[in-house]
């Protein structure tokens, strides 16, 4: 293969590489895959056989969905939390990326929503609500698509229930116009969006019952999102139940996430900070100067065995030009970034979802909770950046790398270090979660990361349960 050509600088120096907040900004492009009721593989849970579904006592409607879905017995998280969400504790909730967190609070929602009101008049008919009953926010638009995917799943016997969901970017009147029509009893979406639609009174918040925070850390941890969902939250009543989850809490946001609830909500940590590393993930790193990346790159994927693939870089301007450098030299690679306009990205998204394209070049947007089962491997080509702005650089670190290796399948991370900086966020990384992560050798035995029974050409769906 000849030489590739040069692959535009690194930003300088206070180049602002964030572009992930987006979701906050009515203003900008919209993005999205069509939201799609993931489907099952028939995973199992490591010592969570003796706990069966039907020891939650939920709705048989429910239970049926849950069924048919293929999920023979609950994970751990699911069998720590859900009991509690549905007595209506208030719940912080730390588990490994693909440990159930989604799981929790759609199930314990749907088992507690009542929106069908019994007629007060004698042989009157019972009437459907028309309150928004919960809120659930998320970061990014995929991921709040994602989240409706799951509540469409397992509210398949539910048929009451309404769900919609409210993202920036597309025309805040047709969102209007839906809630007029029919008012969602969960409202799924972004902050920005959601706070628009509330503070003008479109969507109604004063019946609320639950309101909940997935990836709680990202949504808090920055003053302008925090506000976001600080504005929301002050519009509904005083007595409901909050719900947060998350992969990774440092202890400063722990501390914020409490100052949402009652007096002494429940807080599940089902894994130790210092292992909070996939299961059955090989972790390796290559030193190189910045110039050679693109042919160490290249030199990787024509060595792996890889049936899916995402490269993760800085900005959208570097998604953009290694997406079609690849395309250049007979990589055919997809770019996903927030700055895309909706129909691309999401068109991008769901050609890699499905399995029809195989390399996705991706900034950290698809860091978090979007999932493809085919993704056996993941490349930083650019180290997380770790700064005030961006946040921990040893989260994003983790959050990228679990997009293999979900449920403890085996997955393979490799990760580009040329610079001081690098160096010093890898060792980061290292230190907290306790693993050493080796120099790339010259060959990876396929049997240490491709996954016989994770096939993107069966069942290629998310797969947060």
């Amino acid at each position: 293969m000849p030489a590739p050509p040069p692959f535009p600088p690194a930003p300088a120096e206070g180049e602002e590489y964030g572009e992930e907040e987006l979701d906050f900004n009515e203003d900008e492009a919209p993005v999205g895959a069509a939201a799609e009721a993931a489907a099952a593989k028939g995973d199992t849970y490591a010592g969570a056989a003796s706990i069966g579904w039907r020891e939650f006592a939920i709705k048989e409607e429910l239970l049926k969905a849950i069924q048919e879905a293929g999920w023979e017995h609950p994970s751990e998280v699911q069998q720590q939390c859900i009991p509690k969400a549905v007595a209506g504790s208030d719940i912080v909730c730390q588990a490994k990326a693909g440990r159930g967190k989604t799981g929790v609070f759609v199930i314990s929602l749907l088992q507690q929503l009542d929106v069908v009101e019994a007629s007060t008049e004698p042989g009157g008919d019972d009437k459907v609500s028309d309150q928004c009953k919960a809120v659930v926010m998320c970061h990014t638009r995929e991921l709040a698509l994602q989240i409706q995917g799951e509540f469409d799943r397992l509210r398949v016997h539910l048929p009451h229930v309404r769900l919609d969901v409210f993202v920036g970017g597309i025309d805040e009147s047709k969102d209007r116009q839906r809630i007029k029509k029919a008012v969602p009893h969960v409202a799924v979406g972004t902050p920005g969006r959601l706070k628009a639609l509330v503070l003008s009174g479109a969507l109604d918040v004063s019946g609320l019952r639950f309101f909940v925070l997935d990836e709680c850390d990202k949504m808090l941890e920055k003053a302008d999102m925090r506000g976001d969902v600080q504005k929301v939250f002050l519009k509904t009543p005083q007595q409901k139940q909050v719900l947060m989850f998350t992969a990774t809490l440092p202890t400063e946001i722990r501390a914020v996430c409490k100052k949402f609830m009652r007096r002494d909500p429940l807080e599940v940590l089902v894994d130790d900070e210092k292992e909070l590393t996939l299961h059955g993930l090989v972790q390796h790193y290559v030193s190189l100067p910045e110039e050679e990346k693109n042919k160490k790159l290249f030199d990787v994927l024509d060595t792996l065995d890889f049936k899916q693939v995402v490269v993760f870089v800085k900005t959208p301007k570097r998604a953009e030009a290694l997406a079609k450098l690849m395309r250049d030299v007979n990589f055919p690679a997809l770019c996903i970034h927030g700055g895309m306009k909706q129909a691309e990205r999401s068109r991008a998204f769901q050609a890699f979802r499905s399995g029809a394209e195989r390399i996705l070049v991706s900034t950290d947007l698809a860091g978090r909770g979007v999932d493809v089962v085919g993704v056996n491997v993941v490349i930083n080509y650019d180290m997380p950046v770790d700064d005030d702005r961006n946040g921990k650089g040893d989260d994003t670190y983790l959050h990228r790398v679990g997009r293999a290796g979900r449920f403890g399948t085996k997955g393979l991370a490799i990760t580009f270090v040329a610079s001081e900086e690098d160096t010093r966020v890898l060792q980061k990384v290292q230190e907290r979660f306790t693993v050493e992560i080796k120099p790339l050798p010259d060959t990876v035995d396929k049997a240490l990361y491709f996954h016989s029974d994770n096939l993107y050409d069966q069942t290629n769906r998310a797969e947060d349960f």
